[in-house]
């Protein structure tokens, strides 16, 4: 049963981000970015920020093409970033090239980060 397992785990991350969009778009209605809440708005862009991030690092742990050649572009694109790109983007390899290691980081950062998510919330609802 582990490929119902992804799927609902797929589904339901694809349901999160609609309700996420929902929230935000009511946050934009209703100017909730304007002050005193400019806190508020900013933790939960920090936390959308942190589940692009944990959704991209799912979108490559199944490793066929799509994923690898994802990766790369991904990649490719911090290593644009002016002084410190070259070097974010040997870290996220992990190497000279996406490999085994890159596959393993990734994991590792996909599990990690809703822990982050969650650290990052606590404070977006004790910032209302």
């Amino acid at each position: 049963f582990g490929w119902l397992i992804r799927n609902i785990h797929m589904v339901g991350a694809s349901m999160f981000f609609l309700a996420v969009y929902v929230h935000m778009f009511r946050g934009l209605y209703y100017g909730s970015y304007k002050a005193p809440r400019e806190v508020l708005w900013i933790l939960g862009c920090v936390i959308f920020l942190l589940m692009m991030a944990t959704a991209f690092l799912g979108y490559m742990l199944p490793w066929g093409q799509m994923s690898l050649h994802g990766a790369n572009v991904i990649i490719n694109l911090f290593g644009a970033i002016p002084l410190v790109g070259e070097g974010i983007q040997s870290w996220l390899m992990g190497g000279p090239s996406v490999g085994n290691q890159t596959l393993n980081r990734f994991f590792s950062l996909h599990y990690l980060l809703p822990f982050m998510i969650a650290g990052v919330v606590i404070l977006h609802k004790e910032s209302e």
